[in-house]
């Protein structure tokens, strides 16, 4: 998820001649509110001690908002009811298509260690290589097949051992994947609903089972019972003789494995008042008071049941639970794994073939709230292979720091992110192989006596590293990605090979493979050759190549920094590290672009970021500068802060934290201190969207933004300061009550504004307020509004654009919409979009309509042929 750094964290060993060119970035973390700030600088030595110094856990604190807000934007100001999202697929399916189809342009290599991007924002050189975006779950077979799901691209097969993927599951109305699982007779299994978040981040529609995986394609057919698990996320599926179970963040649910046919039974929810339909049902706390990890299943007998549930950032009912007399009760006295509320959270399982090992990874809520360095409680084996223990700790946080870790220093070390970063899987035929994924990927070939980190987090610091440009990362070797989610073990020709999934995508090694003196593997391979596009942009930004053949293409991405696509590149390169929030680009010159890490850290460049590194010795050859408003130093902005241009005036900038902000130079900037603040909207309020025209600016904006107390509004006013007040929004429902997350000025008149709002209506939204309605018109500056969503289908809505001609395009989480002038009717735009989240749409100087989707990369359309 989110990062800081080379990449995320962006660690430095500071030089003092250097500061003048430092890049200031805030770490605002969530409940309570502190908020830190580091200054990065030049380097000359990077040493591993000093990786996460002051960081305080800041990082995976950031980690916990940027899925709040996510989930925010969707379920404000309540719950989503079940069926929300399959009911909007179906409304979608009856609407007609306009001509024209949607091409993919990233679908092709990226790299991360593109040695053209080394500046001082730049991840490049770190040693993950080629990337694509988060992989959450993985299942291989004995016949070199490969099935990879996608945080919110849906299902890819390779039969090459990985590689030369196929999307498999874009015939279903959701795309995010929770769990994917082969069962023994061959079949696979698709969870969907995304819950490394374990909350309502990327919802899903239930359970898919496809009988022919090696040749078929999943359809909404192929649907394990009804809509008992829509708008839930799955953490992991479990089999147990004919049955299937599923942990869910609306409990634990059974199914036979035999049909699809009948109902899911809810076998255990502790807290059954907050589900849909219950009493409790509205309350602020419902979505994170049934939350199910994962299920331990005794394989000498299958009757044997152990749940882990609990919501990761703590409540009473976290713990172990198995049936006693019919019931569901609490597990004590399991031995070193622990059955106290404080210290159960996120939970992994993993058996070994033979049954003589059950391992688990836990993570405790209170590590996380009070330890500064890690929330994982430890990794475990029971040695009688039974759920039920008695369970050994074989591990905790500081001995795989001490195993080769790159994550050392106070404040970033493993488990620091374990309700986030989790995987688990033993070598079928070694029951004392195991592999274990947190923030890095670990191994232990004896039961946990020992462990080595073959995938580190990064090579930096460790004495390999280089930033040479003729090396991919010095003379290291080749890591993964960070942040590890999910996992197989599969073979090909009798070669057998384990597969991680992380937010980079997917890597293979040999399951026994080599490494060198620290326990690094010397043989990971990326499998992200490109054709598996599951990149996750929340922005995209295009402008006239310089070099006069095209335009340049950009975009921010979540935890893989900002893409550079530039004519006749046949690999992207990442010219800014961590997560890329939202991007400004020159419409006459793509290669100056303003990008936003995260909560407004904002940085320019005039030349694409293009750099050999030569920084590091000379900080004056640095092309990157940190230009971060003021609300980034104080943490009063939202995780993925908007940031706009002027539609008339590029020079002016308009970007939105608790306060309205303009930079009047353009890509001339060069200081944070060059911001002016033109309005404050309020304590505690914050901006979701912005937009300018002619020097006249509209800021939306939410807070509270949760659930407790959900409010919005927008101000008016202008780029000087002049003028500004806040619009009397409507009452009787005409605006909604809920996210305003889009806002696109007419350029003929900036009295005519059109306004996206997200979530869902109030038939789906259990929340004070929710209204109908998506798509709102002003012709008077905001004094009144109307809605003119037709026959929109009711889903969130995340960017609107009016193009030339009056063409409306909306990009929601199911596509993209256009209204035609004079049409009050929708159509989908075009053929051949993936059913993914379209979180911006933006027009370029060529006149394409292009759409930034938060799992299927970048695309685009000829607007002449939206007919």
């Amino acid at each position: 998820m989110a990062a800081n750094g080379w990449r995320r964290r962006r660690i430095w060993v500071v030089l003092s001649t250097t500061a003048a060119l430092g890049l200031t970035v805030t770490q605002a973390q969530a409940q309570p509110q502190a908020h830190l700030h580091k200054q990065q600088m030049g380097l000359s030595a990077f040493t591993a001690a000093t990786a996460g110094d002051d960081d305080d856990g800041g990082e995976a604190q950031e980690e916990a908002e940027q899925a709040d807000q996510y989930a925010e934007a969707r379920t404000s100001p309540g719950i989503v009811a079940p069926g929300a999202y399959g009911a909007a697929y179906d409304a979608l399916a009856d609407l007609p298509h306009t001509k024209g189809s949607w091409r993919d342009l990233t679908r092709l290599p990226y790299d991360s260690d593109d040695p053209r991007y080394r500046d001082i924002n730049s991840n490049s050189s770190g040693g993950s290589g080629k990337v694509t975006g988060r992989v959450t779950g993985l299942a291989a077979d004995r016949h070199g097949y490969v099935y990879a799901g996608s945080a919110n691209g849906g299902v890819f097969r390779s039969r090459t051992g990985g590689g030369h993927w196929t999307n498999i599951s874009d015939g279903l109305p959701a795309l995010s994947t929770g769990d994917l699982q082969l069962d023994g007779k061959g079949r696979l299994w698709y969870a969907t609903g995304e819950a490394n978040t374990s909350a309502t981040s990327f919802l899903g529609t239930g359970v898919y089972v496809l009988d022919d995986p090696r040749d078929g394609s999943f359809s909404r057919r192929d649907r394990v019972g009804g809509d008992e698990l829509e708008s839930t996320s799955i953490n992991a599926l479990r089999f147990a003789g004919d049955k299937v179970w599923a942990a869910t963040t609306r409990g634990v649910w059974s199914h036979s494995s035999r049909t699809l046919k009948g109902a899911w039974k809810l076998e255990f929810a502790p807290n059954p008042d907050y589900l849909p339909g219950g009493s409790k049902a509205s309350d602020a706390s419902a979505a994170y008071k049934n939350i199910a990890n994962d299920i331990a299943i005794d394989p000498k007998d299958p009757g044997k049941v152990v749940l882990a549930v609990g919501w990761r950032g703590g409540d009473t009912y976290n713990g172990f639970y198995a049936k006693s007399g019919g019931s569901w009760q609490r597990v004590t006295g399991l031995g070193d794994l622990p059955s106290n509320a404080e210290d159960v959270g996120n939970v992994t399982f993993a058996r070994s073939a033979d049954g003589s090992r059950y391992y688990a990874i836990d993570q405790s809520p209170e590590q996380t709230a009070e330890n500064p360095d890690s929330g994982l409680e430890g990794i475990f084996v029971s040695k009688s292979g039974s759920p039920t223990g008695p369970w050994v700790k074989i591990a905790d946080y500081k001995q795989l720091r001490d195993s080769g870790s790159a994550l050392t220093g106070a404040g970033y070390q493993p488990g620091i992110q374990s309700w986030y970063d989790q995987f688990l899987t033993v070598d079928p035929k070694n029951p004392d192989h195991v592999y274990a994924g947190l923030e890095e990927v670990f191994e232990t070939k004896d039961g946990g006596k020992s462990w080595s980190v073959p995938g580190p987090y990064w090579n930096f610091g460790f004495p390999c590293w280089s930033i040479d440009p003729t090396k991919q990362s010095g003379d290291c070797p080749a890591t993964t990605h960070a942040d590890q989610h999910s996992v197989a073990v599969g073979s090909d020709r009798g070669a057998p090979y384990v597969i991680v999934g992380d937010d980079g995508g997917v890597f293979r090694r040999p399951l026994n493979g080599s490494a060198n003196a620290d326990g690094h593997a010397t043989d990971w391979t990326s499998l992200n050759d490109g054709t598996m596009d599951a990149l996750q942009y929340y922005s995209v930004g295009v402008g006239v190549d310089p070099a006069g053949r095209g335009v340049a293409i950009t975009g921010g991405l979540q935890d893989n920094g900002q893409s550079e696509l530039r004519p006749g590149d046949h690999v992207m390169g990442s010219n800014f590290g961590g997560d890329g929030g939202d991007t400004i680009t020159d419409p006459a010159n793509g290669c100056n672009i303003a990008q936003e890490y995260v909560y407004l850290a904002v940085s320019v460049t005039n030349n694409c970021a293009v750099n050999d590194g030569s920084w590091v010795t000379d900080p004056s050859k640095a092309t990157s500068y940190s230009v971060a408003p003021p609300d980034s130093a104080t943490g009063e902005a939202r995780f993925i802060a908007p940031l706009n241009a002027d539609i008339k005036d590029p020079k002016v900038w308009v970007a939105g934290g608790r306060h309205v902000w303009i930079n009047n130079k353009g890509y001339a900037i060069r200081s944070g201190s060059e911001w002016v603040g033109a309005y404050d909207l309020g304590a505690g309020h914050t901006a979701t969207a912005v937009a300018s025209s002619g020097g006249k600016v509209y800021a939306a904006w939410c807070g509270p933004c949760n659930n407790q107390g959900f409010t919005r509004g927008i101000a008016v006013g202008n780029a000087d300061g002049t003028g500004w007040h806040q619009l009397t929004l409507p009452v009787d429902g005409t605006v909604p009550n809920r996210y305003l997350s889009g806002l696109a000025i007419d350029p003929a008149n900036s009295d005519h504004v059109l306004l996206a709002v997200n979530g869902f209506s109030r038939k789906w939204t259990e929340g004070p307020g929710a209204g109908v309605g998506h798509l709102f018109e002003t012709r008077n500056g905001g004094v009144t509004w109307t809605d003119i969503s037709g026959n929109l289908p009711d889903v969130p809505a995340n960017s609107v654009a009016l193009l030339k001609g009056g063409t409306i395009a909306l990009g929601t989480d199911l596509g993209v919409l256009v209204r035609m002038p004079g049409s009050a009717s929708w159509k989908v735009a075009g053929g051949n979009l993936p059913t993914t989240a379209v979180l911006q749409v933006r027009t370029g100087p060529d006149g394409r309509l292009y759409a930034a989707t938060h799992g299927r990369g970048i695309w685009v359309i000829d607007v002449r042929r939206l007919r």
